[in-house]
């Protein structure tokens, strides 16, 4: 008797554990933090395929879709503030809201944008662009070039991509690097867009390869402008990086396959 109360208190202690790592996990998931990886090259050059991120859920406030699976808990958004220019962030892909998207914010509510001959322009001003050297990142299983035309030898038997690359600067002064790989391709000339109220318009650094705010919103492609309510979150910092050449039958490729030199890269 006394040992089968025995295992039974052990059983619940340990289903009670259970319990409370479940709830701990929902709740740092939820409300504080979660991961995200990169899927495509919209965000290149800052985020490249393989990349593995953390994002903070706290910058923006809550909505329901800050919870797994999109949990209706509340109404609208709890503790809402606006993102700035310039961050990068998560959010639920319109139309639908169901995937989730990375991208960069380039203005909000009110604000008037349009893009001619690649460059940016807010309220009538151009957003100032510079040329700097090209992006050069490794050919990779994961990461190959997009066109035969952009890559060439890199040493040692390897091979490069290498893609045009600029330096933009926000009006508030956030600056980051940007690709424009091809002019006068799809998205280098569009309207003046109008923010509307309560929404973001997003941009990928990738210019080329996004479909972002400049196309009308389209399930699995582009997203139109964004509303704030579908933030999920802000990139905080970058943990892991894997250029695709791992197998799970050979261990020492887990650690060759790792780009350590993108691990633990701020925004």
């Amino acid at each position: 008797m006394a040992r089968d109360k025995a295992e039974r208190s052990e059983t619940g202690d340990f289903v009670a554990f259970l319990v409370k790592l479940a709830l701990f996990i929902l709740i740092l998931r939820s409300f504080i933090i979660s991961p995200f990886n990169i899927p495509s090259e919209s965000m290149q050059p800052r985020l490249v395929v393989g990349d593995y991120l953390l994002v903070a859920k706290w910058p923006y406030g809550f909505s329901r879709y800050s919870l797994p699976f999109n949990i209706p808990l509340f109404p609208g958004r709890v503790l809402p503030n606006s993102p700035t220019p310039g961050d990068v962030v998560v959010f639920k892909a319109p139309p639908s809201a169901q995937d989730d998207y990375i991208k960069r914010v380039i203005a909000l509510s009110g604000d008037i944008v349009q893009v001619t001959k690649g460059v940016v322009s807010i309220n009538g001003k151009p957003v100032k662009r510079q040329r700097i050297g090209d992006f050069e990142h490794p050919v990779t299983p994961n990461s190959p070039c997009y066109r035969a035309e952009f890559e060439s030898a890199a040493g040692n038997g390897t091979a490069a991509c290498r893609y045009p690359q600029f330096q933009e600067t926000l009006p508030n002064g956030v600056s980051y690097r940007i690709l424009d790989i091809y002019e006068n391709s799809e998205g280098d000339d569009t309207q003046a867009f109008v923010v509307p109220e309560g929404h973001m318009f997003l941009m990928g650094d990738n210019r080329d390869r996004s479909a972002d705010s400049r196309f009308p919103a389209q399930e699995g492609q582009a997203i139109g402008m964004v509303p704030e309510e579908n933030l999920v979150g802000r990139a905080l910092v970058s943990v892991f990086s894997t250029d695709g050449s791992a197998e799970w039958i050979k261990p020492w490729t887990w650690f060759t396959a790792a780009r350590w030199d993108r691990i633990g890269e701020g925004f």
